[in-house]
């Protein structure tokens, strides 16, 4: 099977672990690599371990999601969102497609939506021009797919706005390890949704050699842990105690809005920090998979047109199964990329609706549909493992990033 690498061939940071001459000489043929490989594969499924991945109605299905995607987008780049967090997960449904900015059929569309952030990020490198209780949500969103675009393409202006960006990230992280909505250091982070944002951007960053504090984190992680909410038992009861009831990642720290969505937002957190064996990660699968099973139970998405999940919840838990890889992975994923499938918009007759997914959860209107069919592409993409952050070979460099207490286990990833 081809693995392709786009991160520092060496395996750690720019800074920490390479000269930056050979650094940048790596990264360049990494991505010469990955570029080539795409091109001439066509934008075709290329990593997929089996049928039981992608099928030809979730291929066909993609295909006329990212048509809708294109069409809509106006030449702005920004389908009509001033929230650049949305226009980022827009260029990310291309991205996870193997399709480059400037290069193939879909190539102008990918360059104006990444245009569109670079354009509006602002001098301090925060990735919001919406109002400021947005902030962090869209700087995560935005940082995250700017790290993997950059981990596919060189382009300098990409690496230097994620110096920056990255730089707010760090700075804003509150003083018990999470983050605010407003881009400002709190004594105490809002919840769990926001901490995952900033979970994947980090993450992202690394993986395309940048440099991460390891204090930052390892405070991280410990705000993931406290919002594990433990169920008939006390919440300050110790480990052992804990991990023999139910229980799962809540929005809150005091238990509140136990989500499937916070489920799987606190594996992902995990995962992406590199704490492979945390026993926390099973009890919040469980939850995920029976979420799945009951969304999907008596082909309710087509029935309903309705996809599985709301974007937000539909974009954390692929990401979660897919990151904890194995039996869950292969259990679930083809019932919920089956869901989506069926609940996708076919009106040939109706370009304007031909291939979205309708918008579900808050955001609603045209911003609404890009979020839910940009989603719903990425979900269909996720096999091809174009992306960096769903490539192999990337668990060294976590641990030596992130310090020695960052457990690993290889056998964790599909």
């Amino acid at each position: 099977m081809l693995r392709i690498f786009c991160g520092p061939v060496c395996g750690n940071s720019r800074r920490n672990f390479c000269s930056a001459a050979g650094w940048k000489k790596a990264a360049r043929w990494a991505c010469l690599l990955f570029a080539a490989a795409v091109w001439l594969g066509g934008g075709k499924q290329v990593l997929a371990q089996g049928d039981w991945e992608i099928t030809p109605q979730s291929e066909e299905a993609l295909e006329r999601g990212l048509a809708w995607l294109a069409r809509n987008q106006g030449p702005e780049g920004n389908w009509d969102s001033n929230d650049l967090g949305l226009v980022s997960t827009g260029a990310l449904a291309f991205l996870a497609a193997g399709h480059l900015p400037g290069r193939g059929p879909y190539g102008d569309t990918v360059k104006r939506a990444l245009e569109y952030v670079i354009r509006n990020a602002q001098s301090s490198g925060l990735l919001n021009i919406s109002e400021p209780r947005r902030g962090m949500y869209n700087h995560g969103l935005s940082t995250f797919v700017l790290g993997q675009a950059y981990g596919m393409v060189q382009d300098p202006r990409l690496g230097e706005l994620l110096e920056k960006a990255l730089v707010v990230v760090q700075e804003t992280q509150c003083g018990d390890g999470g983050w605010d909505y407003i881009a400002k250091r709190q004594p105490q982070g809002h919840d769990l949704s926001l901490v995952v944002m900033q979970a994947l951007a980090l993450r992202s960053a690394v993986d395309s050699g940048f440099e991460v504090s390891p204090r930052v984190v390892q405070a991280a992680i410990r705000c993931v842990r406290e919002h594990y909410t433990p169920r008939n038992c006390p919440r300050d009861a110790d480990e052992e105690e804990q991990k023999r009831h139910p229980g799962q990642f809540t929005y809150s720290k005091g238990g509140g809005n136990a989500t499937v969505a916070m489920a799987a937002a606190g594996i992902v957190c995990l995962q992406e920090f590199g704490q492979y064996d945390d026993w926390r990660i099973e009890k919040n699968l469980e939850v995920i998979r029976n979420a799945i099973l009951d969304a999907t139970r008596n082909d309710r998405p087509r029935r309903e047109r309705r996809a599985p999940f709301d974007p937000y919840t539909l974009y954390y838990v692929s990401q979660a199964l897919y990151q904890v890889g194995g039996e869950p992975w292969r259990e679930c994923y083809p019932l919920l990329r089956d869901g989506v499938v069926a609940s996708q918009v076919r009106d040939p007759g109706n370009p304007a609706r031909d291939g979205m997914w309708t918008a579900q959860g808050h955001v609603g209107g045209k911003p609404g549909d890009l979020y839910m069919t940009a989603v719903c592409c990425f979900v269909l993409a996720i096999p091809n493992r174009y992306l960096p952050i769903l490539q192999e070979g990337k668990i060294e460099s976590l641990q030596r990033q992130f310090g020695s207490s960052t457990g690993y286990n290889q056998s964790g990833h599909p």
